[in-house]
């Protein structure tokens, strides 16, 4: 169990019974009142973010979350199939509109970390960063300087990004999957 005052950033504790990570975490002390911690937390379900205030009696239970690594396999009409990594008979499969986003910046085989939570699988880690080849880069366009001297390109994984005008077919580059944007040309 941690009390109010372990309750910080980066830490994952179980509130009404889901796991929550916490986003903030503000202990303050005002006048004769005793101290609490001021956080905001999101939901590892539902996605949905909390302000909550605990107080010096109050205690949670921390989240017990493992992780293992999972291989994307392919995608079969709306539902997208993965594998352990190293079992690839232990296949399970999982609905393409609610994973769609992370989906975007993966090609098949990448592995990939699952967050679990009481052995059911709650979330989809995917890198800060992935590396991806250029498939369709059309040519530069001299005098197209006028903003920010940029063209929309075609990833190996369907994926359109805008980037640099030097960049061509067959380059491989460096996308922020938070953003996703162009970071820069892998050397």
């Amino acid at each position: 169990m941690l009390s109010y005052n372990e309750i910080k950033r980066g830490r994952f504790i179980v509130f009404q019974e889901e796991p929550y990570k916490v986003l903030e975490s503000t202990i303050s002390k005002k006048n004769r009142n005793k101290p609490n911690n001021q956080t905001k937390i999101k939901s590892l379900i539902s996605g949905k973010t909390l302000e909550k205030t605990f107080h010096s009696s109050d205690s949670v239970k921390e989240a017990d979350l493992s992780r293992e690594n999972i291989k994307y396999l392919y995608i079969k009409n709306d539902e997208v199939c993965f594998c352990i990594d190293q079992k690839p008979k232990e296949r399970f499969f999982l609905n393409f509109s609610e994973i769609k986003d992370k989906l975007k910046f993966l090609k098949q085989n990448d592995v990939i970390l699952g967050l679990y939570f009481e052995e059911k699988l709650i979330d989809l880690i995917i890198p800060d960063k992935v590396t991806l080849k250029v498939k369709n880069s059309p040519p530069a366009v001299a005098g197209n300087s006028a903003t920010s001297a940029s063209k929309k390109i075609t990833l190996e994984n369907d994926l359109e990004i805008f980037v640099p005008l030097f960049i061509k077919e067959e380059d491989f580059i460096i996308i922020n999957t938070e953003k996703g944007e162009y970071v820069e040309r892998k050397k």
